[in-house]
């Protein structure tokens, strides 16, 4: 991980050089460009890595990565130390607005010298070794394929590509990309295609060519030909095979399959050698495991990706069944185990298959079962998921250097974790992974580097609506890639994870640079604080508590003073831990704590992210809790997230512009004098809390956000909304500028505006996302006039006593998935709109409304719209 070793120290420098609160004292700023200039140059050699060829062995490579991680990291421990002591030491004195850094000093000079020569010599050495690249080294268990097995779980993807196959034709050559990570299944398809004797009757001549990572380009086409030419003769050279190639196929109608292709050069290579045929019915079908490859056929006249999914619950037990017990039913005795093992595999067919096969060759029994049932971590999954990383070495090998630690990191998580995108994104420009091109904000930068593991196949999407909406909620790793994420963080030294108080504490510790604890009890424990204190004190720059929900307060590492990343919501805290005031690297706190943030927060000049999340999910008066007014003062701030809190207005006239994300807050924060210096956030949380004796209007301070001409979401969601009087029949005025017109999302809860005001939503001309919960809306009608909600794509409605819902003609003109949930009155609809939506849920509402859209179902057919109904009391689990 030497690039982001390199990148993170390119960050601080960076960050030192541009800071407004650091005056460098001369020639300091000289000394440190020095420094930077030479982090640009390994930063770019380290980067070349990416263009070389999948074909090539990278393990000497590999092993000079390290070393120069290592180099890396001890010097931003010099600069580090060198800089915490003189900011420490200026800190005592009355909290200076400026701290003066002398970096001419001689042992520092001297370092920084010394690294500029060992950087150099590393670069040289690293750039040698690229160009020294040997082809890999065969390894047939690291290539071993997707096991022979009936194919389940892929019948409706199945016949639609044979339709494709042989109804329709397609002018120039049809080219089909089956994509999707490792192990789900793509050459099982692939083969049932290739076999089916239906489809293999609308083809003069087939040819099936494993391509992987190790085949040479050119004998892929001498492949091609030794299969559908039998006069085909093995000596001719390159140059008479692809061209014989091309003129064999030329009047044939061909099938041909390209298995496991890794190189976009691969098509360009051959897609020369092969001919379009005149009545456009033959077919190339690609499996890639990488969405850039079957992007890549998109110069074909047609092209066609195909996404294979993992499989659900039901098809994943019939898979497991099947590999166990063949054509018997599986014992009812063991069904209640054997679901639990199948659940553990995470929908994977390989990793089904391989567990499957595991405890076929055992002795089958209720005990044995219930054994491997109970612990995710049984020595079964850990051979299997030990044998399934061979594929997935590949898949992370060859990402580009950035995505590494963005990949990695993920994998510090819980298993099965879902990811919140914001959140995780938050965390990474924190630990200065990301690496944005000139003028790119950092939030798109890391949207795109999760866009890109999503479309490696390296992280799972867990929201499905998030395709309409292109960008993703939420996300996790695979169970098998969080396995093996977790053997590349300790491989790498990319973090410790601890567990439990095991032997060899000291070794695993030593020298870390990022700490997770999965049990906070850890903590509680004072030989393991004094262990992490003495191999890590140096050295650690993030901590992270990600383990259960610890309801008493333990220390949190505070003795790590270099620590940039402190995260742990997961711990309660009675009193704000004065210890952490001295951390002063600090870029992201993330606490929970339900008293008042003192005003010495401020102390923590560097910070960017500050997240206080309550014990209670909001607060009780008359107690009062508010942010310090020192908060201004903290001119790095993006994102400030502190429920149900009173941000207070700037006394200095302060401005906070830097600001993007402001969470949880009071809407008594949202004044005029507020919102003006903090004018260009992006995403604003407003949280309402009704009081019996309150008599003023509760949501008149919205009108103000309206001067946010930068805000892309809203939420605003009142905690007791039964508090509210029954809407009036006619709607009082509201400002037609009540919402600032960039909105993309809008989430409201609880507000129990009359319907009336929706008229001022559906005019919101860039609107995408449209939530209304626990009776945003009251009342029995909602009558959308025409040509409203231009551009919205995601609706949903939970919780409401609408009755009838009426359309006009030119409304949800991009509408793609609707959600309706809790809706017992909703009977009525009278739609003049054309139904372009291609998802519906339908949760615990009226039955009229499953008739409705059931018909609508029937009109457009299975194919293009998506309609599930779900009802408690199909579960037993009814609503409270």
């Amino acid at each position: 991980m030497a690039f982001a070793s390199a990148i993170s120290l390119k960050n601080t420098i960076e960050r030192l050089i541009n800071s407004s609160r650091i005056f460098l004292v001369p020639p300091s700023q000289e000394i440190l460009q020095f420094a930077y200039k030479k982090l640009q140059s390994l930063q770019q050699t380290l980067t070349k890595l990416d263009s070389s060829s999948k074909r090539i062995s990278r393990k000497r490579v590999n092993a000079l990565d390290a070393q120069i991680r290592e180099a890396v990291s001890q010097f931003e421990d010099l600069l580090e130390s060198h800089l915490l002591d003189q900011i420490s030491s200026q800190s005592e004195l009355n909290h200076p607005l400026k701290f003066s850094i002398d970096l001419h000093l001689q042992h520092l000079t001297q370092d920084v010298d010394s690294f500029v020569e060992m950087a150099e010599k590393m670069e040289d050495a690293y750039a040698n070794e690229l160009d020294n690249l040997l082809p890999e080294e065969e390894d047939e268990a690291a290539d071993f394929g997707e096991s022979k097995s009936k194919m389940v779980g892929l019948s409706d993807l199945f016949g639609e590509i044979r339709h494709q196959f042989t109804r329709p034709r397609y002018a120039g050559l049809p080219v089909f990309s089956l994509f999707g990570m490792a192990g789900i299944g793509k050459t099982t398809l692939a083969k049932e295609i290739f076999d089916d004797p239906l489809i293999l009757s609308h083809f003069d001549c087939c040819a099936w060519a494993k391509v992987g990572r190790k085949c040479e380009l050119n004998e892929i086409p001498r492949s091609i030909l030794a299969q559908v030419d039998k006069a085909f003769r093995e000596g001719d050279d390159e140059q008479m095979i692809n061209q014989y190639l091309y003129e064999f196929l030329k009047d044939k109608r061909y099938l041909i399959v390209l298995d496991d292709v890794w190189e976009t050069e691969v098509w360009e290579y051959l897609r020369n050698y092969f001919p379009n045929s005149d009545d456009g019915r033959s077919r190339i079908l690609i499996t890639t495991r990488l969405r850039e490859v079957a992007d890549h056929t998109t110069i074909s006249s047609y092209s066609n990706i195909k996404t294979v999914p993992l499989l659900n619950k039901e098809e994943s037990w019939d898979l497991f069944r099947e590999k166990v017990f063949g054509e018997e039913w599986c014992p009812p005795k063991l069904e209640e185990a054997g679901k639990k093992i199948v659940k553990h595999c995470d929908g994977l067919p390989l990793t089904i298959i391989k567990v499957a096969e595991l405890l076929s060759k055992a002795e089958i029994t209720v005990e044995y079962w219930n054994e491997v049932a109970a612990d995710k971590e049984n020595s079964v999954f850990m051979d299997v998921y030990g044998e399934i990383s061979k594929i997935l070495v590949p898949s992370y090998e060859y990402l580009p250097q950035r995505l590494k630690p963005c990949f990695l990191y993920m994998g510090v998580f819980p298993q099965g974790y879902e990811i919140l995108r914001s959140k995780l994104i938050d965390m990474w420009i924190a630990e200065g992974f990301l690496v944005p091109k000139s003028g790119e904000i950092l939030e798109d930068c890391g949207t795109k580097c999760l866009v890109e593991l999503v479309s490696n196949s390296l992280v799972v999407v867990c929201d499905k609506s998030t395709i309409l909406r292109r960008k993703m909620k939420t996300c996790r790793l695979h169970s098998s890639l969080w396995h093996f994420s977790k053997m590349e963080l300790l491989k790498n030294k990319f973090f410790a994870v601890l567990n439990s108080r095991a032997n060899g504490l000291e070794e695993c510790l030593r020298g870390q640079r990022r700490l997770s604890i999965k049990n906070n009890v850890l903590l509680g424990i004072k030989d393991v604080c004094d262990t992490i204190e003495d191999e890590c004190a140096f050295t650690a720059r993030s901590l992270l508590c990600l383990g259960p929900y610890h309801q008493y307060p333990v220390p949190l590492g505070f003795s790590l003073k270099f620590l940039k990343v402190l995260r742990a919501l997961s711990i309660r805290l009675y009193e704000f831990p004065i210890e952490v005031l001295e951390l002063l690297q600090l870029r992201y706190l993330a606490l929970t704590y339900n008293g008042n943030l003192p005003g010495s927060v401020s102390k923590l000049f560097n910070l960017q992210f500050l997240i206080i999340h309550r014990h209670l999910s909001f607060k009780s008066h008359p107690s009062q809790s508010y942010v310090p007014v020192e908060i201004w003062d903290m001119k790095e701030l993006k994102h400030l997230q502190i429920m149900g809190s009173d941000l207070p207005e700037s006394t200095s006239g302060a401005f906070l512009e830097n600001l993007r994300t402001l969470l949880g807050v009071s809407i008594d924060s949202c004044t005029e004098g507020v919102l003006e210096k903090i004018s260009n956030l992006e995403k604003l949380g407003i949280q309402i809390e009704l009081l019996p004796d309150d008599d003023n209007e509760p949501f008149g301070c919205l009108n103000h956000v309206s001067r946010l001409d930068k805000l892309e979401s809203l939420k605003c969601i009142v905690v007791n909304p039964e508090l509210l009087p029954e809407p009036e029949i006619v709607a009082p005025p509201a400002p037609v500028s009540m919402f600032p017109s960039s909105l993309l999302k809008l989430h409201l809860s609880g507000l129990c505006y009359p319907w009336e005001y929706m008229d001022i939503i559906g005019l919101l001309p860039k609107l995408e996302v449209l939530k209304l919960q626990c009776y945003a809306f009251r009342g029995p009608r909602w009558e959308v006039d025409d040509f409203k909600f231009p551009r919205l794509r995601f609706l949903v409605m939970e919780d409401s006593d609408l009755v009838e819902w009426k359309v006009g003609s030119g409304c949800f003109s991009r509408l793609r998935h609707l959600s309706i949930k809790h809706c017992y009155n909703l009977e009525e609809f009278r739609w003049d709109f054309d139904y372009y939506f291609k998802e519906v849920q339908v949760v615990d509402s009226n039955p009229l409304a499953q008739a409705f859209f059931n018909q609508i179902k029937d009109r457009r057919g299975r194919r293009f719209l998506d309609v599930s109904f779900h009802s408690s009391w199909d579960d037993g689990k009814l609503r409270s």
